[in-house]
């Protein structure tokens, strides 16, 4: 490549002197960097220096440092660019050779440190994007001009704290000007390759008598009026007409129904068996009895999950976010020696998803109601027949509750409908009672605790409902805030990635990716780094 071709391109003494020799081109092309830090040094040893306190004297230094950083990698450029020769074997992807190329093409890239200009050769086709093989040996952006370093730290700040402020942060911890819309771009960008990530791992194996719990939950957030669902936007527009006609305000709880999308969430861990007894969860529910407190032995510790893979998606449907689920199990196991089951908040969308996969595969895979949940009924039926506050009825519910844990649970709802009719109560009073019966009723099929016990499986799903608090309530459901769906799905998927310890090696991936689509992609054969 000729010199002068980035003459603007190297610092002033070498473009007064002329073409160097290479030695002293190289030398010269650093002079900026020597300058600067001898300039820092001086600096230190002077009395404004030495007059200061230690905070001022940390930022003048930390700004010197950054600058430093800048012209180091400037200078780097420069000698790539001084570096880079000619090449004849550019062959684009359509198989069309490139014989055009055009010396000093410039562009600024934005580094944690500040922008640095870069120069390269562009290979030319008329009607066709040009290539350049020297942003493909250092893996740039394509879709814009952040490095790697600046998106990675756009997309842990927005993971954590809206992108305004994720902007801020950036920018307060490097040479960088960030702004809200470029923060949220930059996530989305990093998230795109959260499915083939998981896609791609081969979790270590596991001991066969270890279980594989699969759970799921859903957690709405407030979107903007183009990111809901059909049917809530539907609902929405028939609420907002009705209260138009009506000339009386839409009801809040509904308003607030009709500005929400639900993120999907589901989980898969490792579960070593820890058998427990009905008494064990009954002293962790409700504590020891008054006569056995003191002399009580302490619950036996429940199961403890491992290797927990979070997956969510606010655009996807429960089915599939539970089908990504069971593909991760099928990753971890897919023998199916190990015993799998599933544990879930009663929701029928997701036992019938879960159900349909396991037909898919002709596997056996228990499904058990959140005990928790189930006691939350009992409570129900407890407002039918004790008065508030009355501590007979929480003696009355830790009853019940003991039986469904023995696998009463015919017993229990048919209690419940006898105890409503033989004490006469209303339609209106025993409206609680019914709907724990019918509960019971229903989800007949999803209530074996005492098989769940023995084996040392969980029956509560606590994972993945602290998953949802932490992933959803904590981050989108900010005071004002209103997503949009390609937002939403990144800051999910970021969290999920960060919940799952998975955020370091995600990125390492995501670069590998980048490079294919950007640039490998783009030439017929992968291309040599470029001298």
């Amino acid at each position: 490549m000729a010199v002068d071709a980035s003459i603007a391109y190297f610092p002033p003494a070498v473009a007064a002197g002329g073409q160097p020799e290479a030695g002293d081109l190289e030398d010269a092309l650093f002079s900026t960097v020597r300058e600067h830090a001898e300039s820092m040094i001086c600096w230190a040893k002077s009395g404004e220096a030495l007059a200061l306190e230690h905070d001022q004297l940390e930022e003048k230094t930390l700004a010197g440092g950054y600058e430093l950083m800048r012209v180091l990698a400037e200078s780097h450029m420069a000698l790539r660019a001084a570096r880079e020769q000619r090449r004849d074997d550019v062959v684009d992807a359509d198989g069309d050779a490139r014989a055009t190329a055009e010396d000093g093409q410039e562009h600024t890239r934005v580094m944690i440190f500040g922008p640095v200009r870069t120069s390269r050769i562009a290979y030319r086709r008329r009607g066709k994007a040009n290539l350049y093989p020297q942003d493909a040996a250092l893996n740039w952006a394509g879709l814009h001009s952040y490095s790697a370093g600046v998106e990675k730290r756009a997309a842990k700040a927005s993971a954590i704290v809206p992108f305004e402020q994720a902007a801020a942060q950036v920018s307060a911890q490097g040479a960088v000007t960030l702004g809200k819309r470029q923060a949220e771009e930059l996530a989305i960008g990093s998230a795109a390759d959260f499915d083939a990530f998981y896609a791609s791992r081969l979790p270590e194996p596991c001991p066969a008598e270890t279980g594989l719990l699969i759970t799921a939950d859903g957690s709405a957030f407030p979107v903007l009026p183009e990111a809901l669902r059909p049917a809530t936007a539907k609902a929405a527009a028939a609420r907002a007409k009705a209260a138009a006609e009506s000339g009386w305000p839409d009801d809040p709880g509904d308003l607030r129904k009709s500005r929400t999308r639900t993120a999907e969430l589901a989980c898969v861990a490792d579960i070593p068996p820890a058998p427990r007894t009905a008494d064990d969860i009954l002293a962790a529910l409700f504590g020891p009895s008054r006569q056995d407190r003191g002399a009580a032995p302490r619950p036996a510790p429940g199961p403890r999950a491992e290797g927990k893979t979070l997956v969510a998606s606010a655009r996807k449907p429960i089915s599939e976010v539970i089908a990504d689920a069971f593909a991760e199990a099928d990753r971890r196991d897919p023998g199916h020696a190990r015993p799998w089951f599933a544990v879930v908040d009663g929701n029928n969308a997701q036992i019938a998803a879960i159900n349909a996969l396991a037909a898919e595969r002709q596997v056996t895979i228990p499904v058990l109601i959140d005990f928790i949940h189930v006691v939350q009924y009992l409570w129900k039926a407890a407002n039918s027949f004790f008065y508030p506050g009355d501590p007979a009825a929480r003696a009355w519910v830790k009853e019940q509750a003991a039986k469904i844990l023995a696998g009463k649970h015919r017993d229990v709802r048919a209690g419940i409908r006898r105890r409503a009719t033989a004490w006469g109560y209303s339609p209106a009073e025993r409206t609680g009672a019914d709907t724990c019966a019918d509960y019971l009723e229903n989800k007949q099929d999803y209530l074996d605790y005492p098989a769940f016990l023995k084996a040392g499986r969980p029956v509560a799903s606590g994972l993945i409902e602290g998953a949802a608090r932490w992933l959803v309530k904590d981050r989108m459901q900010v005071t004002g805030a209103r997503w949009s769906l390609d937002g939403a799905e990144a800051v999910l998927r970021l969290r999920a990635l960060a919940g799952n310890g998975d955020f370091d090696d995600y990125f390492t991936f995501h670069r590998e990716q980048e490079k294919r689509r950007n640039h490998d992609s783009r030439y017929q054969q992968p291309q040599t780094r470029a001298a």
